[in-house]
């Protein structure tokens, strides 16, 4: 929910910041989208990265990750150095989004609770983009664009922390050969055939 809450606060909180901060167009263009473009073109590279290590502890990197740089993020005062924090934090919430969802599965192994979890899940993203803009509009209205990174500490430190004492932590296991139909293996010579 407040990985996508991310992407929808900035809307609000970017005139502030670029009164305070005096990016360039081009800077303000990517302090904006640069979170957004990490996080979507870094999914599927950072769910293989759970398989291998484990989505646990893939996802209280990620929070950690996430806590630490919304606070350096908040007390910068260089539109350069802006872009990068938003970078990383993009590059946190790719880690979060596929662990928390590989976690659901490993965890869940009825289809039907599975199916209520993954539900839930994808309601939190809906939420979670349906509250940003009011979320960021109180924060701004009371405090200042800092505080659209500050929101982000207590809350990644109590999933950290969280997910330490009360997620499960499978096995990690190591990908499965390839295999392929006796007619894939004739078009496919590298794979190994799953009748041999």
């Amino acid at each position: 929910m407040l990985l996508f809450m991310m992407l929808t606060i900035w809307f609000l909180a970017i005139p502030q910041l670029a009164a305070d901060l005096k990016p360039s167009s081009i800077q303000t263009l990517w302090i904006i989208d640069i979170y957004g473009f990490l996080m979507a073109g870094l999914l599927v590279t950072m769910g293989t990265l759970g398989d291998r290590i484990g989505h646990r502890k893939l996802l209280v990197a990620g929070a950690a990750v996430f806590a630490v740089v919304s606070l350096i993020a908040a007390n910068t005062s260089d539109p350069a150095l802006m872009i990068v924090w938003r970078a990383v934090l993009g590059i946190a919430a790719a880690t979060q989004m596929p662990a928390t969802l590989g976690l659901i599965f490993a965890t869940f192994t009825d289809a039907r609770k599975r199916g209520i979890a993954v539900g839930v899940w994808s309601g939190g993203i809906s939420v979670g983009t349906a509250l940003g803009p009011v979320i960021g509009g109180a924060l701004l209205e009371a405090f200042s664009w800092r505080a659209a990174f500050l929101v982000a500490v207590p809350v990644m430190a109590i999933v950290a922390i969280g997910a330490l004492l009360l997620l499960p932590n499978p096995a990690t296991r190591p990908p499965a050969a390839p295999t392929c139909s006796a007619w894939g293996c004739r078009w496919r010579p590298y794979c190994r055939s799953s009748t041999a």
